[in-house]
Order: C-alpha cells, then sequence, then structure tokens
C-alpha cells in the first residue's frame, strides 16, 4: 500500500461519519483526489451543490443523497441544495410502471431542491409529466420547452438565496431531441427551440438572473455525445455561444465528467447514482472554488429514504417478477456498441416477435413475403442475463409502453429511413434500425447526403432528411429481390410511426392513412412469442449471436 493511500485510510479513519468512503484499497488517482477533497472536513462558510443526473429509475441510490448531504452540513456547511440534470422517470419498471411519479416521490423523499427535465421525462406524454410535477416539492425548470403561444411551460429558472447574502440562479435547459426522441403524438401541445433558437433562448434565460445572482450555474439536460454534435446541441456548443454562466450542470450522454474536453466548466456523474456531483461556492468571494465526483460505492444510505425505496421496489417486484421463460444467451440490451450501432441479437428478437404478432392476426395489405420489422434500437433499453427471464426483465428493455404499429412504405422511403436511421454510424444514435425480413448493407466509408431538416406537424425535428442515397442498399426483403418501387408492410412501433427518432417517412405514410396502430403493446408481444413460438426457452441455436442480416463496411 502507498503511503498516499495509507494517508487517506488514516483519514478516514478520523472521520467516524455516516458516510463511508469508497474501498481505498481500491481507490485510483480519480478516486484518491475526490476523497482527499471530501476529507477536507472544514467546510464552513461554504454553500454545497450536490447533484445527479440520468438516475433512469435507480431508486435506491436516493438513499445516498440525505447521507451526503448531512455530513457536509456536520462539516459546517452553510447550506447544501441538491439539484438533478433530467431522465429520473424512465429506466426500470420502479419508475416506469407508475409513469414517472414514483421518481418524484423519492426526490421528495431525499429532499431534492431544484431539477430540471430530460427527454424521458415527456415518455409518457406531456399531460403525465405536467401532472407528475405537480406534486413535486421542489423547482422543476426548463428555459426551452415551450407552447404553442411561446410561453414555457415551466418557470425558466429559480434563484436560491443562502443565510449570508449569496444568491445562486439555476437555468434549465432541456435538448431540442426530445421532439423526436419522445413519441411525437404524446407532445403535440409543445415545441423545443432548436439550433440557433436554443442559444438565443439560453441566453435570454442567463440574462434574466444575471444582475440579481452571484453565481449562475446551467442545469442543462444536453450531454455531450457525438450525436448531439452535429446540431449543435451539446452542453459544451451551447456554452460556446452563450456568456454569463460560471458553472454547467450537465446530463443526456451519461458521461463522468469534472471539465468538458477542452476545460469547460462542468461536471456529469455518469447515470444511476453512480456517482453524486459536488459544487463548492465561497459565500464570501460569491465564487465556485470546487467541482468533483463522489463515488456511492461506500455510502451509508438513509435509513428512511432507503425503507420508501425498496416499499415501492417490492411492490412492482411482486407484480412483474414471476419468471415466465428462460434464454441460453445473454440477449444484448447495450447501447453502444450495441442496439444503436450494430445489429444484436436483442434486437432480432424483438423485431422478430414484432411481426408475428401481427402476421398472425391476419389482415394485412401485402402477403407475409412482404411484411418486415424494424424498431429503433435507442428503444431497447437493457441486457437480459442469461437465465430466467421475468415479465421485469421485458419491461426493463422495453419500458415505454409502446404498441405494434404497422405502415405501408415503398421501397424508395424504406430506403430514406434506412439512409437516415444512420446517417452517423458508426457513433451511436437512437434511431439505428434493428430489424427483421430484410438483408442489407451500411457502408459507412460513405458521406451523409445532407438535405432539409425534417419537420414534423410544421415543427423542426432534430434530424436531416438525406438529398439522396448514399450510404445504404438493400439486398433482400424475406430472401426476395428487393423493389424499390414495391409497397411493403413495415411492423414497427407508434413511436417510429409517428416520426420518432429519424423516421419521418413513416409519419409521412402514417399521416395519410397508410397504415394502422395494432394496439399490442410491444412487452406483451415479446413475451408471447418467447412463450408460443419459442416454447419458453431462448435458445442459441436460435439467438445465441445477431443472425447477420445487417452488413455494415468500415
Amino acid at each position: 500500500m502507498t503511503i498516499r493511500k495509507l494517508l487517506a485510510l488514516v483519514l478516514a479513519a478520523v472521520l467516524a461519519l455516516a458516510v463511508c468512503l469508497p474501498a481505498l484499497a481500491d481507490m485510483g488517482d480519480d478516486d484518491y483526489a475526490a476523497v482527499a477533497k471530501v476529507i477536507k472536513t472544514n467546510y464552513a462558510g461554504k454553500t454545497i451543490v450536490l447533484h445527479s443526473n440520468d438516475v433512469h429509475g435507480a431508486i435506491e441510490g436516493y438513499a445516498y443523497i440525505p447521507t451526503l448531504r448531512n455530513w457536509f452540513y456536520a462539516q459546517g456547511a452553510e447550506k447544501v441544495i441538491v439539484v438533478d440534470a433530467g431522465d429520473f422517470s424512465q429506466g426500470t419498471t420502479y419508475v416506469s410502471s407508475s409513469k414517472g411519479h414514483t421518481a418524484i416521490e423519492m426526490m421528495n423523499a431525499a429532499g431534492y431542491d431544484v431539477v430540471t427535465l430530460g427527454n424521458h421525462e415527456f415518455d409518457f406524454g406531456y399531460e403525465q409529466l405536467i401532472n407528475n410535477v405537480k406534486d413535486a416539492e421542489f423547482a422543476v425548470i426548463t428555459a426551452n420547452v415551450l407552447l404553442s403561444d411561446n410561453a414555457s411551460i415551466l418557470p425558466a429558472s429559480k434563484i436560491i438565496e443562502t443565510e449570508s447574502g449569496l444568491k445562486i440562479a439555476f437555468v434549465g435547459l432541456e435538448t431540442p431531441e426530445t421532439a423526436t426522441k419522445v413519441n411525437p403524438a404524446l407532445i403535440k401541445e409543445i415545441h423545443f427551440t432548436a439550433f440557433e433558437e436554443l442559444y438565443t433562448c439560453a441566453q435570454a434565460a442567463i440574462d434574466a438572473v444575471r444582475e440579481e445572482a452571484d453565481v449562475v450555474i446551467g442545469l442543462w439536460h444536453l450531454g455531450v455525445d457525438a450525436e448531439s454534435a452535429f446540431n449543435g446541441y451539446r452542453s459544451i456548443d451551447v456554452l460556446a455561444k452563450v456568456t454569463g454562466v460560471d458553472f454547467v450542470i450537465d446530463g443526456h450522454s451519461h458521461t463522468v465528467m469534472t471539465a468538458g474536453e477542452n476545460g469547460e466548466v462542468m461536471q456529469s456523474t455518469g447515470t444511476k447514482f453512480a456517482n453524486i456531483g459536488v459544487v463548492v461556492i465561497d459565500n464570501e468571494t460569491k465564487a465556485i472554488e470546487d467541482n468533483f465526483l463522489v463515488s456511492t460505492a461506500g455510502i451509508a444510505p438513509d435509513e428512511e429514504v432507503a425503507a420508501k425505496a425498496q416499499t415501492i421496489i417490492d411492490e412492482v417486484n411482486a407484480k412483474y417478477g414471476a419468471v415466465f421463460a428462460a434464454t441460453e444467451v445473454e440477449l444484448n440490451g447495450a447501447k453502444a456498441p450495441g442496439n444503436r450501432t450494430e445489429e444484436t441479437n436483442l434486437g432480432d428478437l424483438i423485431t422478430d416477435a414484432m411481426v408475428w404478432s401481427v402476421v398472425k392476426e391476419g389482415g394485412l395489405a401485402q402477403p407475409e413475403s412482404q411484411v418486415i420489422g424494424i424498431t429503433n434500437g435507442g428503444g431497447i433499453r437493457a441486457t437480459i442475463p442469461a437465465g430466467d427471464i421475468t415479465m421485469n426483465n421485458i419491461n426493463t428493455v422495453l419500458p415505454f409502453g409502446n404498441t405494434v404499429a404497422v405502415i405501408y412504405v415503398t421501397g424508395e422511403e424504406l430506403l430514406e429511413v434506412l439512409e437516415a436511421s444512420t446517417f452517423c454510424t458508426p457513433e451511436s444514435i437512437g434511431g439505428y434500425p434493428q430489424t427483421s425480413g430484410i438483408k442489407w448493407t451500411l457502408d459507412t466509408t460513405k458521406a451523409f447526403d445532407q438535405g432539409a431538416v425534417y419537420t414534423l406537424d410544421g415543427k423542426e425535428g432534430s434530424y436531416f432528411a438525406p438529398a439522396s442515397i448514399q450510404r445504404v442498399s438493400i439486398e433482400s426483403i424475406n430472401g426476395e429481390a428487393f423493389d424499390p418501387a414495391a409497397v411493403y408492410a413495415v411492423v414497427t412501433n407508434n413511436f417510429c410511426a409517428a416520426g420518432g427518432d429519424t423516421y419521418n417517412a413513416f409519419a409521412r405514410a402514417y399521416s395519410e392513412g397508410s397504415g394502422f396502430d395494432t394496439g399490442i403493446p410491444m412487452d406483451e408481444a415479446v413475451m408471447a412469442y418467447i412463450a408460443e413460438v419459442l416454447n419458453g426457452t431462448i435458445t442459441a441455436e436460435a439467438y445465441g449471436a445477431p443472425r447477420g442480416s445487417q452488413t455494415q463496411i468500415k
């Protein structure tokens, strides 16, 4: 053991606090640096901002917040403010089964002060979101989600004042990608400022509080994903376009960072309470003097909040925990590399199940040889390990409550969908097509020919139509030659049918009456397929690896 780690052990023993620090014997340099900062026990004259982001239903993690908050108070902090940068309403059945409301309940219990919205707060529709927010015992802010009259749906900012008179303003921003990452049919009442208007809206919200506040902190759900760079929607893009922000607490990309890639003043904790972020503000100088992340690996949970989380977990498990099948292989639910970058065995399983659920009912306008399946990779949210399968497993993979829909499109429109949905591949994209019945090739060495921005219901989206088909080719449909002029029945989900992600071509066809929603929930279609077609067992022979219907040239 190094002298440095021995010193950390001695200091940790001296603390004798409710907070247990990370396992010091296994610490890396970054862990040591964070521990060293927390071990500093004099926070008199300081205001502490604790923050989370992208909790995604990991509700047991909320019990860490009161413990850490109380520790900072015990070390003399004048005030501890708790904030979240969005995406707390979806990710596990513990929140999705209540359409996000249990997340609000847990944040109330943990004592949050301010939160902004993530794109997943809109998964269950605008009306459900507003009903959830009504029960929040904390401020909910966002500057750039607007109603038809351009009024913000919620306050753009929140100012919190400490006893010593320090005023800290939080300004909320939501990713404009929400317009296509959420079922458009569920958010028709609202729109999201996009492109240059995003910067203008952000600057106006900052200017509105800058003169009154001593410190301005952006509470932004924008992230730093490469996918978001194409439209300038990353937090670092906005920071480069605005003035007056002292610090940014970021979410959306699940990034673990204490600064931006070029040293930008920002921080993000990752996801699911792997870490809790800390921002230290000196009350006298009214300046941010430090920021760092604390691993939750060794923090003792608050008993009361933990008990509330366990009650919710037990209730949901009782309903969704029954075993109904088994799998011999792990079913890949990873983001990247995974469902947002390439074909996966889980994507194959889901699309096969969707097609089967429709074909067995009959009534399609096209023969079975011209029926295919497509679902967006971003809608596949978890891996299923080898072993028993429960309803909880399937619902966690498909948590949105989407239903199976059918769209009738031409071969040319199908090419457009595949081209648009892979425009940045091999970079991750939520619209990446997981498919059934299509044999196709993607040449990632060729450039995407960017056309006009997609619009839906008169509102600009986050993605662009291909001006020409350059990267994608289709070899066959269910073993038969592909015909660009033929009409194909595409079994998809109601999110894609409504133009979600990059599927604007589906929305055009759907709006013209060329398709229908079956009303079959996707998770039920998958469970029925496993039970009835696979006889309750997903074998290695059937789904041990991707079937190989997609080829990528790199």
